[in-house]
């Protein structure tokens, strides 16, 4: 039997008390479990009709669970035991918090970053890949998919037995995927990409990776009543309010993995907090907090520790606004789906509405089609590092990477501003440059969020229609060591990782935000860059 316990102290204790009475009289619970799309106004009833089947996912996905666990029966007696996720955002997170609770391996392919493709292609004797899009149009899955046919038929091994595709019926994947002789798995239509972790999407590279995904169904089945309860000790109901019903200029919430035995869960309701709420004036910026540290957080923070399912401490009565949440992994995938959902209601948000990728999307293509043209040259040359100033005249006369970034945080809104830091890098081996963002934080006393380009989209800052208007960008890519062409295609992935940053930015341009890109020109580049953030005033 799972449990949830949500707990709260100072303004997030306030908000609870204040916010959930009124969710209860609405039965907004039972409401959001019978799928009523019209809690969310008139504007947002035609998308939310479209995406509400996430609430009965630990029944209906059931199915899956006989039909994964004979295909990993079936690759485990050809001697396939490695299993290789090509997947993006809500297609990758949700696995990957499965299987690092789980405890068993999963490669996870969510870069289009040449030297990171070439290093998941080996070991083909033994790999099976799942190739995981919901549109069926993904270029980052669609060349990764490339890439390993090739590689496949280079090795003389049939790619028909060793690629599975993860899509929604009718896609153009999954017609092309069917004539290719692939295994097809057609997830739930009506379920939006970062509500999917119970569909296909997070399940069949799960399981195929070993991890118990039935006992994860089950976690989630057993706390579906309470959710679905118009009752004030409603977890789902509560979570929600702490999130959303605080003083409206407490806009940024903290997650801080704090016990917790689901590994890296912050990252996955990170996104999906971000793209459901981070909406211009009203939303949610999330921030994942890599450990607790000795600052004090921001006043327009909210703190939320994910504990142990055995943690019996009360948050300090103290704080200015901290939430204790606990729970099996299964049972919390379902009650952040409900939280958001409540926190959208609140904020009189769409919680379903779709981020704007396509602006960004647009760009990188048009930069794809000029990648003959020449390239800009930089505004300034330090070393291993090429810098570039967007968004406006802010750079003055800076003649180091260290004037850079003290020009970037110059513009930086000393009280609700945020810095984001997004490297179009090989995460496995550029890990330590995560740590640019406490860093960050602790210089300005400002949020901070980092993330990998293009690893999942919020972290640009840019995908919700206008988004956090506060925000000041740093960029940081480099030059693949080696290039990889895709097979089929007329672009390279070095060109396409280029053009997706570049295209990153110029959206957030567009936008009327600061942007510096640091591009690294040598093995000294990491190692300047970080060097760079940690000077300066404090």
């Amino acid at each position: 039997m799972s449990s949830l316990s949500v707990s709260a102290a100072g303004a997030a204790a306030q908000a609870i008390a204040s916010a959930v009475p009124a969710l209860v009289e609405e039965r907004f619970a039972s409401r959001l479990f019978a799928q009523d799309a019209t809690l969310w106004g008139a504007e947002a009833e035609d998308e939310a009709s479209k995406r509400l089947s996430w609430v009965g996912l630990a029944r209906s996905s059931r199915p899956l669970v006989g039909e994964i666990a004979a295909l990993r029966d079936e690759l485990r007696a050809d001697g396939v035991d490695r299993v290789v996720l090509c997947g993006m955002g809500g297609s990758s997170l949700a696995p990957e918090v499965i299987c690092a609770t789980a405890g068993v391996p999963l490669v996870v392919l969510d870069s289009s970053h040449p030297d990171v493709v070439r290093a998941a292609v080996t070991d083909l004797e033994r790999t099976v890949v799942v190739v995981s899009s919901k549109s069926g149009s993904t270029v980052e899955t669609d060349s990764q998919r490339r890439v390993f046919e090739q590689a496949f038929a280079d090795a003389g091994i049939d790619a028909a037995r060793r690629i599975v595709v993860v899509t929604d019926p009718g896609s153009p994947l999954e017609q092309e995927a069917r004539d290719a002789g692939y295994r097809v798995v057609s997830a739930d239509p009506q379920v939006g990409g970062r509500y999917s972790a119970l569909t296909a999407f997070g399940l069949v590279p799960s399981g195929l990776a070993g991890a118990d995904v039935e006992e994860l169904l089950d976690d989630a089945e057993s706390v579906t009543d309470l959710l679905a309860e118009d009752d004030e000790a409603n977890p789902g109901l509560r979570l929600g309010a702490a999130m959303a019903a605080t003083d409206p200029l407490r806009d940024k919430l903290y997650l801080l993995e704090h016990g917790t035995q689901a590994a890296g869960f912050g990252d996955w309701a990170e996104q999906l907090i971000a793209e459901s709420t981070g909406k211009q004036g009203r939303g949610i910026l999330p921030v994942v907090l890599p450990s607790p540290g000795d600052r004090a957080l921001p006043d327009d923070a909210t703190l939320v520790r994910l504990v142990g399912t055995d943690h019996e401490e009360e948050p300090d009565s103290s704080a200015p606004s901290v939430v204790d949440v606990g729970g099996t992994l299964g049972a919390q995938l379902l009650l952040w789906e409900v939280a958001t959902a409540a926190a959208g209601r609140l904020l009189s948000i769409n919680p379903f509405d779709q981020p704007d990728v396509e602006s960004a999307k647009a760009a990188a293509r048009g930069l794809l089609e000029a990648k003959g043209d020449a390239p800009t040259s930089p505004d300034v040359t330090d070393g291993d590092v090429e810098v570039r100033a967007l968004g406006g005249d802010w750079l003055g006369d800076a003649s180091t990477v260290s004037d850079a970034v003290d020009a970037l945080l110059a513009q930086l809104d000393p009280e609700h501003g945020y810095v984001a830091v997004m490297a179009y890098l090989d995460r496995a081996e550029h890990a330590g440059l995560a740590q640019v963002a406490t860093t960050l934080a602790e210089r300005t006393g400002r949020p901070t969020t980092f993330g990998w380009g293009p690893r999942f989209l919020h972290s640009t800052g840019q995908y919700h229609k206008g988004g956090p208007a506060t925000g000041v960008f740093l960029q940081v890519t480099d030059s693949p060591r080696e290039d990889l062409p895709v097979p089929g295609r007329d672009f390279t992935l070095g060109e396409f990782v280029a053009a997706q940053a570049g295209g990153d930015a110029s959206v957030l341009v567009d936008h009327g935000r600061p942007v510096l890109v640091l591009h690294l020109t040598g093995d000294g580049g990491v190692a300047a860059v970080t060097s760079a953030v940690s000077k300066g005033d404090a």
